[in-house]
């Protein structure tokens, strides 16, 4: 008999263990993301590759909101699982706008491959960005604008 309350309460106690977590709040760099890939994904982004690295570019220079906003996010969700997911969800959906410039882009420069890599690899560059001196932003844009043949 005793054995039976033990097993009850045993549950009952694992039971209080399992708090339902309140979902992560949207962070201001998944929401600057996210506007991001929409702008992206809007005419006359969505069908010109050069005015799209621009745009790219200029949400990731060293003074934009977007890195520090970022970077913060990023610290958070080390903490956070459903933050970190957040947070890639919204970058993914950049790569994926940037993606389909790229697929309907004609091919020219020397960044060969499928557009789904061009697009990972374009989107690290332009994340690099943050990390350069300002006035370093400028050649960095016109690289990526090279290696595209934009």
């Amino acid at each position: 008999m005793a054995s039976g309350r033990s097993d009850r309460a045993r549950k009952r106690r694992k039971k209080k263990r399992r708090a339902v977590r309140a979902p992560s709040a949207t962070s201001e760099a998944e929401t600057r993301l996210l506007a991001l890939a929409r702008e992206l994904a809007t005419p006359p982004l969505s069908v010109d590759l050069a005015a799209a690295l621009h745009h790219l570019a200029a949400a990731h220079a060293p003074a934009a909101p977007l890195p520090r906003a970022v970077a913060r996010a990023w610290i958070h969700g080390r903490a956070d699982k459903t933050a970190a997911l957040q947070l890639a969800w919204a970058r993914e959906q950049v790569r994926l706008a940037l993606e389909e410039i790229l697929t309907r882009a004609p091919r020219a420069g020397a960044l060969t491959g499928p557009a789904e890599t061009r697009a990972w690899l374009l989107l690290a560059a332009a994340e690099a960005i943050a990390q350069e001196p300002e006035a370093a932003a400028a050649d960095r844009l016109k690289t990526l604008l090279e290696l595209t043949g934009a």
